[in-house]
């Protein structure tokens, strides 16, 4: 049947508007994609109707916008909706006999009812893939809690048709503080009402087990536990505590003792708050060289006397307290993403960088060069270039003696490392051998039985607190201290993210505690924040390193039978007994020794950049190497201080750059399917529908990514494609953009910016005559949906008509004639009135 006589057929019954007639959408010859057809009311209007009022709809009964469409997404169903589901199957069949007008058919159009009543699948959808689909009903049995949250959550007043009683709860639910009912009665949460459903009746001590978890995993220790807890902490004392003395002297440059502070208090304290049953707290390489540096600037800045022990102590504990300080306000604040903002070429660049720069730094004491290079200045503080050309033009003053004790002690542990790592894996007991420990063992009794010392080589002597104290306390955030607060603020924070990030790396791959160990503490990044802000504070206190989750001392701690944080108190127990008893058998370690513990530390830092620069060579990955070789460069020709900020400035860039972009898409048809999908991705595979541009909105709308929406949209109706350069003319005919349709499925956020503009476009295409529909909106009542109808968006788009299910009823919706519109003529009228 032709479209003038469809036309005219209606014409006595319904009237036409002045702004439907003048703005008339629907193509003149029909599409191959779908057809212009009257569009007929479909056996669940019908149905619905009947159910509201006992009347079907007449021939004459127009629709209108005021009364939501049970075809349109969102809606609540005033009938019951199990008796609408029954019902369905069985008006199913009088499809066929509806007054439906058709002139020319189309897979689009054959079959009508795919779009309503096949789900993709049970349950909410909550996916963007680019199949549009409609979920179950809202109330139905499809719909159910039942299975997820165990029974159906209770409704609020507004829910069950009270609403509030004033402005002011309507301006609490606005803002998600809903009240319930008008009544005033509190809404209960999910978490209260799931305890109350299944007997949770102690709920105080469920949340002092999650938030302390010591009180959770105190309750599962058994003695089979205590020798495999033991075995492991004095396996790591053995390895570890010489290298914090190392960390202290050679790197941050504070008394040897400070090292130890941060294995007496930080692994303590995490094994009372930590997530993570097997990780083991203490210092690192990255972060004491951190330390060091501030340490260094401050005395270049005449802060701090060169060689005052204890005003170096004092500004390692503000570094400490500081980055200790910033991690926890991170927790507390749920921050726990934050290990993601810095990239992994940022990372894996800055920390090959460090070792390379603790390689050079280690060289000078390693070759008895350390008196030599005071003498002449400026090396100790200058660029690993400048050390470099140190090491190269006094090469023939060096000590053969170190340099004999520190190249043996080197490649002995590089070959039991190594060893190590082969045997392991069938042989497990190799991971108890003590090389480490042996190492310096040996070292000292062979310096003192055969006074090394005196032939040159430098030991490490006296080790005590530079306060006379044992343990003394020294709150960082004094007033004069605020100098070395200001200086250290960048380095913290950089301290703070380092160290947070290989403890949620170490944290996620060793997970629980096994088979055999805790069970069921869920690992959480936001109190993995608190916990190590905690114990960095509490170390600040006592001028202790900086102290994270290290994934090396972690998997020795769970490959020597550590299986509970217990582990982590007795290393902070034998560590205590060490610095109150056994600092003496330190006096005759010499220096080289504890240098080449710390190469072996920076080698194992180097050697992962290969595999990654490897990887982003075969994938093309050009940007990231660009951006590893700035920051590797930067380090080591100028300072620390300048690769941190470039590497820091650059991932925030990074992550603004990706954040503010909108990621629309332009929709195309699948041919033979009504699936749509990107059609920048396959435009020579995907039919375009005559009249109309499809978007796709993937993400929600905030004020970060909806500056540039505008511009995208309009590209998209010039060019097809966000990708063109905007100096192209126009290659899209505006014919193809009279109707708009938005696929707003992914937008599961919007704030007011985003709304504003989301208005003023839909505005702007109103005004210019273009007809707007929103597919796979907001559920009726959200938040998101309020947003639309409080911002007139609603409104202006042509009410709840034009808010429908999936993209398959919107291209329907566009195919209306002039005179069956939904009243939508004179929708857009006012609107253009006003």
């Amino acid at each position: 049947m032709s479209t003038s006589r469809r036309s005219n057929s209606m014409d006595s019954t319904r009237a036409p508007s002045i702004t439907s007639a003048s703005q008339n959408h629907a193509p003149i010859t029909p599409s191959g994609l779908r057809e212009a057809h009257t569009l007929s009311h479909s056996p669940d209007r019908e149905r619905v109707k009947e159910t509201r009022d006992g009347n079907g709809f007449g021939d004459n009964t127009a629709l209108s916008s005021s009364n939501p469409s049970p075809l349109t997404y969102p809606t609540y169903p005033e009938t019951d909706p199990a008796a609408e589901d029954d019902d369905l199957d069985g008006d199913a069949h009088r499809f066929g006999g509806l007054n439906r007008v058709v002139g020319e058919a189309t897979s689009l159009l054959r079959k009508p009812f795919e779009f309503v009543t096949n789900a993709a699948h049970t349950g909410p959808c909550n996916h963007g893939t680019f199949s549009p689909r409609v979920e179950s009903r809202t109330g139905s049995a499809r719909s159910s809690n039942e299975f997820s949250l165990g029974g159906s959550l209770p409704r609020t007043g507004s829910e069950m048709g009270g609403g509030s009683s004033n402005r002011i709860g309507s301006l609490l639910e606005g803002i998600g503080m809903k009240n319930g009912s008008g009544t005033g009665k509190k809404k209960m949460s999910t978490t209260q009402y799931l305890a109350e459903r299944h007997g949770v009746k102690n709920t105080t001590t469920m949340y002092v087990t999650y938030y302390i978890p010591f009180f959770a995993w105190i309750q599962q220790y058994k003695w089979i536990h205590l020798r495999g807890d033991l075995v492991a902490a004095l396996t790591m004392a053995s390895f570890y505590l010489p290298m914090a003395l190392s960390y202290a002297s050679n790197l941050a440059h504070v008394p040897p003792i400070n090292g130890l502070y941060s294995f007496v208090f930080n692994p303590l304290i995490y094994a009372i708050l930590g997530s993570c049953p097997q990780m083991v707290v203490g210092p690192e390489a990255a972060g004491s060289l951190l330390v060091g540096s501030v340490v260094r600037s401050s005395i270049d800045n005449s802060d701090t006397p060169e060689f005052d022990d204890l005003m170096h102590a004092r500004v390692a504990g503000v570094v400490t307290g500081m980055a200790g300080a910033v991690i926890f306000i991170a927790g507390l604040t749920r921050l726990g993403f934050l290990d993601s903002v810095l990239s992994r070429p940022f990372l894996r660049g800055f920390i090959s960088a460090i070792g390379f720069v603790i390689v050079v730094d280690q060289l000078i004491p390693e070759l008895g060069l350390a008196d030599l290079a005071e003498k002449v200045g400026g090396v100790s503080h200058g660029s690993s270039i400048d050390k470099i050309g140190f090491l190269i033009s006094n090469a023939d003053k060096a000590s053969g003696i170190t340099a004999a004790v520190a190249g043996v002690s080197f490649l002995i542990i590089m070959a039991f490392r190594e060893s190590k790592k082969r045997l392991q894996p069938r042989y497990p007991a190799v991971a108890y051998i003590p090389d480490r420990f042996c190492v310096v063992v040996l070292s000292a009794i062979l310096t003192w039985q055969l006074r090394w010392d005196r032939y040159g080589l430098e030991i490490l002597g006296e080790v005590k607190s530079s306060s006379g104290s044992t343990f003394p306390f020294h709150w960082p955030f004094q007033v004069e201290h605020m100098k070395h607060v200001r200086e250290a603020m960048g380095t913290s924070f950089l301290i703070a993210l380092l160290g947070f990030f290989e403890s949620s790396v170490a944290a996620k791959s060793l997970g629980g505690g096994g088979k055999d160990g805790i069970q069921g503490i869920a690992l959480s990044p936001n109190r993995e924040l608190v916990a190590l802000g905690v114990a960095n504070l509490v170390g600040g206190c006592f001028s202790a390193l900086p102290a994270f989750g290290g994934y090396g001392r972690s998997k020795v701690n769970a490959s020597t039978g550590g299986k509970t944080p217990m582990s982590s108190i007795f290393l902070s127990l034998i560590t205590i007994i060490c610095v109150m008893y056994l600092l003496p058998a330190f006096y005759f370690l010499p220096k080289a020794v504890l240098s080449s513990m710390i190469t072996v530390v920076a080698w194992s830092l180097i050697e992962e950049a290969p595999h990654d620069i490897a990887f982003f060579i075969r994938i093309q990955g050009y940007t990231e190497l660009g951006l590893m070789a700035i920051i590797f460069f930067a380090t080591i020709f100028y300072s620390l201080t300048l690769g941190i900020a470039i590497g820091v400035g650059l991932s925030l860039l990074s992550v603004i750059k990706h954040s503010t972009r909108p990621r629309i898409q332009i929709l195309g048809r699948i041919p033979g399917t009504n699936k749509f999908e990107n059609a920048e991705d396959n435009p020579d595979k995907l039919e375009f529908i005559e009249g109309c541009l499809i978007v796709k909105i993937p993400e929600p709308l905030t004020f970060a990514n909806t500056g540039d929406l505008k511009n995208r949209l309009r590209r998209l109706e010039l060019y097809g494609t966000t990708g063109a350069h905007p100096a192209l003319p126009r290659v899209r005919s505006e014919e193809h953009n009279k109707n708009v349709i938005f696929d707003i499925h992914g937008v599961t956020g919007l704030d007011g910016s985003g709304t504003q503009v989301l208005e003023e476009i839909v505005r702007g295409y109103r005004e210019r005559g273009v007809r707007v529909i929103f597919s796979r909106g907001p559920t009726e009542g959200s938040p998101i949906y309020e947003l639309f109808r409080r911002s007139g968006i609603l409104d202006i788009c042509g009410g709840k008509d034009h808010f429908v299910a999936n993209v398959g009823e919107a291209l329907r919706l566009t195919e209306v004639e002039q005179g069956d519109e939904y009243s939508y003529g004179s929708l857009a009228g006012n609107e253009g009135g006003g």
